[in-house]
Parts: structure tokens; C-alpha cells; sequence
């Protein structure tokens, strides 16, 4: 399945700048896997050292966050869209 990625402004540096890039991968984490192969900076910045989401990524598959679906093994369609956005704390 080939899924278009947009990536936040902080995970641009590793994506030449690039905003948003194609990625083939029949889950979320065959689409990591294939960033990372592209993109290794991103390695750390997705998941983590145990391989999986990175407490402090949300990511969204066309509207759905993922983490109410089956997290890096949520399923894709051909043309759907992952939006990875950095998680936002305050008070």
C-alpha cells in the first residue's frame, strides 16, 4: 500500500525538509519501517528503544488516532494518510 506520511516541522530535519513523503507498508509499522530504512534519523524519533510508538508521537491514520485502533499494526488502504504530529503538554 502506498500512504502519503506528513510530518511536524520538528521531524522535518531528518526528511531534507520535505512536509510530506510516500511510504509503502501494509501497517503503520511496516510504513515506520520502511521511513526509517529511507530516513534513519527517525529511527528514535518514532518509536522506541523496545519498538514501539514513541510515548511523545501521536499519529493519526486519515482521522483515527491510532492508539484507539491496533497502534503500529493498524491495517492501511492504499491512499490513506498518516499525520505524525508531536504529543503537546501544558497546564
Amino acid at each position: 500500500m502506498s500512504v502519503e506520511v506528513r510530518l511536524p516541522t520538528l521531524l522535518r530535519q531528518y526528511t531534507d525538509g520535505t512536509a510530506s513523503v510516500s511510504a509503502e507498508g501494509a501497517t503503520i509499522g511496516d510504513v515506520f519501517t520502511a521511513l526509517v530504512g529511507q530516513y534513519p534519523g527517525l529511527g528514535g524519533q518514532l518509536v522506541d528503544a523496545s519498538g514501539a510508538l514513541h510515548k511523545f508521537v501521536n499519529v493519526y491514520r486519515n482521522d483515527d488516532d491510532i492508539r484507539y485502533l491496533d497502534k503500529l499494526d493498524t491495517a492501511l488502504s492504499d491512499g490513506d494518510t498518516l499525520s505524525i504530529l508531536p504529543a503537546v503538554a501544558g497546564g
